[in-house]
């Protein structure tokens, strides 16, 4: 999922005259879970862009997220979650 928002952020990056950040990075973190009697799905979506404005990485953010062929694909069967900023906790240091 993160490997399309990254083409998106891309896209819409040129299309709304933003420079991304040369380290820019896309952290996705998928959930499975029950649901009734079924299971479904939910993803967080964590975008770094160091430097940027917060406000204009939101808006970048958002923006690229109606653009991704899989948040479109997804399009109310999936809980999405998307943060401009922050990187999700470093599991690996706790």
């Amino acid at each position: 999922m993160d490997d399309q928002l990254d083409s998106a952020m891309e896209f819409t990056a040129r299309n709304m005259k933003i420079t991304l950040p040369v380290d820019y990075a896309v952290d996705a973190e998928i959930d499975l879970g029950p649901e009734g009697g079924a299971f479904s799905l939910a993803a967080r979506l964590y975008v770094s862009l160091p430097g940027m404005e917060r406000a204009t990485a939101q808006r970048l953010v958002e923006a690229a997220h109606q653009v991704c062929p899989y948040s479109r694909a997804t399009d109310e069967n999936i809980a999405v979650e998307t943060t401009a900023g922050l990187r999700p906790p470093d599991e690996s240091r706790q």
